[in-house]
Formats: structure tokens, sequence, C-alpha cells
């Protein structure tokens, strides 16, 4: 376990400067802690729809207990927090391995298990379908941002495949929950109109 953080504010980065996990410090608006820091906004997003009601969950309306596998959302995008903040660390420290090829396979397991009850995609989704499943997207979007960021960095900068493997295959997941999430809550999907001119 790491030191404890007893004092939060420590004015070393007052030149816009910000240590790295092996010590080294480097620009705040490095591409390195570009892409670590748009991991944390990104599991910050997904904080955010897993602190709102989600239509899975074990309370339901009509008062009927659900049986085990009605959260089963919660707790992958709780799995999913964990792996954020490791791959955060895994960005944050060079040359650091966190994130291996069984966690991008649980999240193709989770697609494949996810994507398998929706019919087909016809047409473009719009961001929307209830309040859970417009959260889900803008957790898809910001994800999408670190997966472009972490790219950046790895044009010239050492980085695992794997992070960024894992963070293109779970904006496909957000994707696919956010069509579940927007049909359970019963607001269904927002279409887009290619012929509303």
């Amino acid at each position: 376990m790491g030191n404890r953080l007893s004092k939060i504010y420590t004015k070393t980065g007052d030149d816009g400067t910000t240590g790295l996990g092996d010590g080294t410090r480097v620009a705040k608006d490095s591409a390195r802690v570009a892409a670590y820091g748009t991991v944390d906004e990104a599991n910050s997003a997904i904080g955010l729809l897993l602190a709102g009601a989600l239509p899975d969950d074990d309370t339901p309306h009509d008062g009927a207990p659900h049986d085990g596998t009605h959260n089963a959302i919660r707790a992958l995008l709780t799995q999913v927090q964990h792996q954020m903040f490791d791959l955060g660390g895994e960005l944050c420290i060079p040359g650091h391995a966190a994130i291996f090829d069984a966690d991008i396979e649980g999240l193709e397991r989770a697609l494949d298990q996810h994507n398998e009850a929706l019919p087909p995609l016809k047409d473009f989704i719009l961001p929307g379908g209830g309040d859970a499943a417009a959260r889900c997207h803008l957790a898809r979007t910001i994800v999408r941002r670190a997966e472009r960021e972490t790219v950046t960095l790895a044009r010239h900068d050492a980085v695992r495949p794997e992070a960024i493997r894992y963070l293109n295959r779970l904006s496909d997941l957000l994707f696919v929950l956010a069509r579940v999430l927007a049909r359970a809550s019963g607001h269904g999907e927002v279409l887009w109109n290619h012929q509303r001119r």
C-alpha cells in the first residue's frame, strides 16, 4: 500500500508541474498527464452513473423481489471503476503494468452478454433515452477521449497495447449498456432522424 495522504495540498505543483508515480516531474499539460487525467474523468462519469438509480437495481417499482441477476450492470460498472483506477496508475507510472488481457476479455464477455438481447441496429442512436442511459453515453464519450489521448501518448512514449485495447472495448461496452438502460427505463432509444429536413 502506498503512503497515506495526510495533507492534500503540497504546493509542489504551483510551478505547473506534477509528479508521476515514479517520482519524475512533468508538465501538467503533458500527454501522459492528459491521458491518465481523462481516464480519471471517465471514471468519475461512471461514478455519476452509479450514483443514480439504474433500471436493473434491486428496488423494483412494483415491490416484487428481483433475482440475483438484476443488479449485474451496477456490479459490472463497479468492477470497471476499479480497473479504470488501475489503468490510471499504469499510465501514471511509465513501465508499470496493471491492465491485462483477462480484463479486456471480461469486457468482451459482458459486451456479448448484454448485446445478445438487443435488436440489431438499423439507425444511429442519439445520446439520451432516460437519465441513466444519458449518463452512460456521457461516460462513453469521455472514455473515447481517454482512448484518443492515450493513442497520442503512445506516439512518442511507451504505452502497453492493453491500455488502448481496454479503453476501446470499454467505450463499446458503455454504448451497449446505454442501449440496455434506455430500453429498460421505458424511455427507449433516441434514433437519429436523417430525413428530418
